[in-house]
């Protein structure tokens, strides 16, 4: 059964009981970067006391959303083995807090990135959009050319040595893809772009920790068959997380959308999980700001959340039945 979790802030904010009230209590959540005092955010009793917190407000925590630093285990640069050990002491301490999966990504030096934030959506609802000239208008970053075969042989030496660790712990990596699945940007290469890239991933390091994050959004511009996609890597038991949203054009030039008007068939992927099995959590991923809402953090407006939530649950509803709710 699919559980529909939300991605929440570290501290109770009133987007806490609005998710519970609407229905959910699986929680995604970053690792505690404002909670560690002299310690690390990604050591056992930051990490322990965040736990405690959602627990106590009767949530369970299904996922981190983030990472320890990554950059020069990105770019295969000196220094990458220190930041190595810190992914593998999250692992550690994930596993002995019963957290089962991460989410990771492999973006060099550009993270997921939109040029423009409140372009005018349905109804004057405020959406992210993406254009890749004005990106590339830029020029390149301090960095340089990054080439794509030196990230796959630095994701091939990442994996190699945290893998293990992870299989240890029972912790399950996610791969997210990288947002816009488009390469080069701005002279730096990307690699999980592309379906025949993610099977790559999963060809390159078998194990039962190596697996993905099936952000739909992201996916929606790899393909125009999202059913296929699951079907694909949900029968190989690789979907580990769930992102749904929707998006309207290119990679090279698109614009986020309201989860009921965009081009994927939403149910047909409801569908699709159902027939592989899927157990595992899905989030509603960036909505539109809606009026009355804040701007403030493009794609997270609350009221555009919870109408997310409210759909998703309709359309698991759907597929599941009644007990699904």
């Amino acid at each position: 059964m699919i559980e529909i979790a939300e991605m929440l802030s570290l501290e109770p904010k009133p987007l806490w009981k609005l998710v519970q009230q609407a229905g959910v209590n699986h929680a995604v959540v970053g690792l505690p970067y404002g909670d560690c005092g002299d310690e690390q955010p990604w050591d056992y009793a930051p990490m322990r006391r965040m736990k405690e917190r959602f627990n106590e407000a009767g949530f369970e925590v299904a996922v981190i959303e983030s990472s320890p630093p990554m950059q020069k285990i990105r770019l295969g640069l000196p220094g990458r083995e220190e930041e190595i050990e810190y992914f593998q002491t999250m692992l550690q301490n994930m596993g002995a807090l019963n957290i089962p999966v991460v989410c990771y990504n492999f973006m060099a030096v550009i993270g997921w990135s939109r040029t423009h934030n409140a372009l005018p959506g349905r109804a004057g609802a405020l959406v992210t959009g993406y254009d890749h000239p004005t990106m590339e208008a830029q020029g390149l970053t301090e960095y340089g050319e990054v080439p794509e075969e030196r990230l796959w042989e630095s994701l091939a030496y990442f994996l190699e040595r945290v893998l293990p660790v992870a299989e240890e712990a029972g912790v399950r990596l996610a791969m997210h893809p990288d947002d816009p699945p488009l390469s080069p940007i701005r002279g730096i290469g990307r690699i999980m772009r592309s379906v025949e890239n993610f099977q790559r991933l999963l060809d390159m390091a078998p194990s039962p920790a190596n697996g993905i994050t099936l952000c739909q959004g992201n996916f929606a511009l790899m393909t125009d068959d999202m059913p296929a996609v699951i079907r694909l890597f949900g029968r190989q038991g690789k979907i580990f997380f769930v992102h749904m949203r929707d998006v309207r054009g290119t990679p090279e030039h698109f614009e986020e959308c309201f989860h009921d008007e965009g081009p994927t068939d939403l149910l047909a992927c409801f569908r699709a999980y159902q027939e592989v099995g899927f157990e595992g959590v899905l989030r509603p991923d960036h909505v539109p700001t809606l009026e009355g809402d804040s701007n403030d953090t493009p794609g997270y407006s609350s009221i555009g959340r919870l109408l997310a939530i409210g759909y998703l649950k309709g359309l698991r509803e759907a597929v599941y039945g009644r007990q699904a709710s």
